[in-house]
């Protein structure tokens, strides 16, 4: 059973720094593109970042990039999302998630979610 369990959310004013962290056992895929959601209220969940295979490729979306940093550890399973210089506007429910597949970018829906956690950043 695929099991992915987030931590490192919390409370944060603006301008300060979270890092989750998404740690996932019992994969079966060969290879997997992990990645970071997120839904804040009355919005739908958006992609945030994502991470290929061998970790050579990375993506993110726009309203992040210069302050959001993924990576992962492969000998953990384990994925991060390093949060800095964070927005009231990055207040959401963070969720982790995984496909199948080596590369970033691809069009197969991810098949294994995290429960989620939230991310509160005060003005």
């Amino acid at each position: 059973q695929v099991q992915l369990v987030e931590s490192g959310g919390g409370l944060v004013q603006a301008g300060g720094s979270l890092r989750l962290s998404c740690a996932a056992s019992g994969v079966t895929f060969s290879r997997y593109v992990m990645g970071w959601f997120r839904q804040a209220p009355g919005k739908e969940r958006e992609l945030v970042s994502e991470i290929s295979w061998r970790a050579s490729s990375t993506s993110y979306t726009d309203s992040v990039k210069g302050r959001f940093t993924i990576s992962r550890d492969s000998a953990k399973n384990t994925v991060y999302l390093q949060m800095n210089s964070l927005k009231p506007e990055d207040t959401a429910v963070y969720f982790c998630a995984v496909r199948g597949g080596p590369f970033i970018g691809g069009t197969d829906p991810y098949n294994y979610w995290g429960q989620g956690i939230q991310v509160t950043v005060s003005s």
